[in-house]
């Protein structure tokens, strides 16, 4: 079956272009360890109704921040998940440059992902990610073992509105509906810890509810297909993964398609 999905992988890139390549402090095997191992493996080949998946890596420009967040951490980050610099002394990008690679990288991961979602055929958005099996330092939850999965839609561990925190992107009920499959394919599921969800679920979310559809991010545990200090997935473990999520998945597109957690 087709699923009615629209799958967005924004961290599934390594590549850096040649004028950038030269600026970082990074190598390439450390340019690699900011992929989101195994999501292009996982939500790539899934029969669903379009996917976007980037091309560029995430330290380029990041598809999953908003376009004029300029933090160390923002669309053009400073700073790599290892705390490691990015960029040699003196070579950081300054505002005009990271307006351009707004425009040359950020802009057109969107432009594709809007593109997509122009259509009445589809009942969500599921941006896939994945993330350590353990919390590393800078996490909210450093040094802690994680679930299998993690669904997060902006909400609380039900999938609820936090107070002050803005709307969800899809409903509580729904989030329910998406733990329960995973579950029933021997996953173990957390709703938005560590995580609620980035730009990518929270921006479309509120677009997409106003035509009663949904965004939800999910994250994959690595330490279901990586070897220890690997950047590779192993082939037999990510298949296996792979085929529990696309069940997953046809296991929760039949019960929204039906009206249920609605």
């Amino acid at each position: 079956m087709t699923l009615p999905f629209v799958v967005s992988i924004p961290h599934c890139g390594a590549q850096v272009p040649d004028h950038i390549g030269h600026t970082l402090a990074l190598d390439q095997r450390q340019v690699i360890e900011s992929v989101d191992f195994g999501t292009a493996e996982i939500f790539g080949p899934l029969p669903a109704q379009a996917i976007v998946q980037a091309k560029w890596s995430r330290l380029v420009a990041d598809p999953n921040r908003a376009p004029d967040q300029t933090d160390p951490k923002g669309v053009v980050a400073l700073t790599d998940y290892h705390g490691r610099h990015v960029y040699k002394s003196g070579l950081e990008p300054d505002q005009s440059g990271i307006v351009q690679r707004v425009a040359q990288f950020h802009r057109p991961y969107h432009e594709a992902l809007e593109h997509a979602l122009n259509s009445n055929t589809f009942i969500g958005l599921i941006d896939g990610h994945s993330l350590n099996g353990t919390g590393p330092a800078d996490a909210p939850d450093p040094g802690q073992r994680r679930k299998d999965v993690i669904i997060s839609n902006n909400g609380d561990m039900y999938g609820l509105t936090r107070p002050g925190y803005g709307s969800t992107a899809c409903s509580g009920e729904q989030m329910q509906v998406f733990k329960r499959a995973f579950q029933n394919q021997g996953f173990s599921v957390a709703l938005n810890s560590p995580y609620q969800g980035g730009y990518i679920v929270n921006h479309y979310g509120q677009l997409l509810a106003a035509n009663h559809r949904f965004a939800v991010q999910i994250e994959m545990n690595q330490d279901l297909y990586m070897p220890p200090a690997g950047i590779e997935p192993e082939a037999p473990r990510i298949r296996t993964v792979a085929r529990r999520v696309w069940s997953a998945l046809e296991e929760i597109a039949a019960v929204l398609a039906e009206g249920g957690g609605s």
